[in-house]
């Protein structure tokens, strides 16, 4: 009986501990994205100029494909070339970058075709023909599903200093119609407290420093034959974020399409980080009020209802904070489509977490994967 009232005092303190913390990273998201995201065009035109090489891996097309890769020879860069990773030389997707090379003859780009295995991460394999014949110094891994702005780049190599190893591009979404988007908006600006917090190196917009390539290549060689999803930074080297967001832009999109991907992003998470699998469902909205509103109850008897709806509205308005600060001013969504697609968001997580831990298996393009822990594949 002692062990038991011992046990309900920690688990209410870490309850409110938890929510305490929550809080706290949503206020310095806030505080990053008002500091740091989207800067003006006048700061990065002062940006050092640094040749990039920038990597596109390609596969099939979708209704966006060409709109997301034109953008591409828009940049407002002067020294850059694009490098287009296409394994199977009759994929749909070499008819629409010949079109667009032809629309650009001044744009420095070609297609790289074969492939070549030196794992199990079918991206890496088709991106490893590019790598090895880039130019530059710095590269930039991007993916189709991806549109940029013209000062992007100049963005991303701003923030190339001393001692940086990688530039991550926070995860966002463009402007597209339907209510999935908004989903996909509101989960991606207020993702796990919030996005700024989360990056997926290897899927997002990523500049690498060239002086380190060979080392990197060296652990992603060395680790891919069983690892999904890996990147590795050099001791004494760090990532940092950029100030401009990847906006996402595939052509496939909707809520079932939304459901599927984040449980895949879930099954990684779970597999290369295990211990998420305890504490990640407490770091969502409802169930982390439910906890504090509970530990309430124990230590000062207020009432739980009153407590959890509070929880819940504050939590919704610093989301929403954080929302409008990454759309920089660009608002298409109502408070209201902002408050029933943050709510489908919030209930649909548990379920997506459930599916996740249901099935390890991970089907993406042709080819299917079973996690282990650890992130093997």
């Amino acid at each position: 009986w002692v062990s038991m009232v011992y046990f309900l005092e920690g688990f209410a303190a870490f309850g409110i501990g938890l929510d305490v913390w929550l809080f706290l990273m949503h206020l310095l998201a806030i505080v990053y994205s008002k500091l740091y995201m989207n800067k003006k065009p006048p700061e990065l035109m002062k940006a050092e100029v640094r040749g990039v090489s920038i990597l596109k891996p390609l596969k099939g097309v979708d209704t966006n494909l060409e709109d997301n890769l034109e953008t591409f020879f828009e940049i407002d860069y002067p020294q850059f070339e694009i490098l287009f990773c296409i394994q199977d030389a009759n994929d749909p997707a070499i008819d629409v970058v010949q079109r667009l090379i032809s629309k650009y003859p001044g744009v420095d780009a070609k297609i790289v075709s074969g492939g070549k295995r030196i794992g199990v991460n079918p991206k890496i394999n088709n991106l490893m023909p590019g790598y090895n014949i880039m130019k530059y110094n710095l590269f930039w891994i991007c993916d189709s599903g991806i549109r940029v702005l013209p000062l992007t780049l100049r963005d991303l190599v701003s923030k190339m200093k001393d001692k940086v190893a990688l530039v991550h591009a926070v995860p966002y979404t463009s402007n597209r119609k339907g209510f999935a988007s908004s989903i996909e908006k509101v989960n991606l600006s207020c993702f796990d407290t919030d996005s700024l917090n989360r990056p997926l190196c290897i899927t997002m917009p990523t500049v690498f420093v060239g002086q380190l390539k060979s080392l990197m290549l060296k652990d992603i060689k060395s680790t891919c034959s069983y690892h999904v999803n890996s990147v590795f930074i050099p001791s004494g080297y760090k990532l940092t974020l950029s100030s401009h967001p990847a906006l996402q832009n595939s052509g496939n999109y909707g809520v079932g399409k939304f459901i599927e991907r984040m449980t895949r992003w879930t099954k990684l998470r779970v597999a290369m980080v295990p211990f998420a699998v305890i504490l990640e469902p407490f770091s969502e909205c409802f169930l982390s009020g439910l906890l504090f509103s509970w530990s309430c109850l124990h230590f000062f008897k207020w009432n739980m209802l009153v407590v959890f709806l509070y929880h819940v509205l504050a939590w919704f308005i610093l989301d929403y904070i954080l929302f409008r600060q990454l759309e920089n001013g660009h608002l298409l969504m109502t408070k209201c489509d902002f408050l029933v697609a943050w709510f489908v968001r919030e209930t649909l997580t548990p379920y997506i977490i459930f599916s996740a831990l249901w099935d390890p298996t991970i089907n993406w393009r042709t080819g299917k994967y079973r996690l282990r822990c650890g992130g093997k594949a």
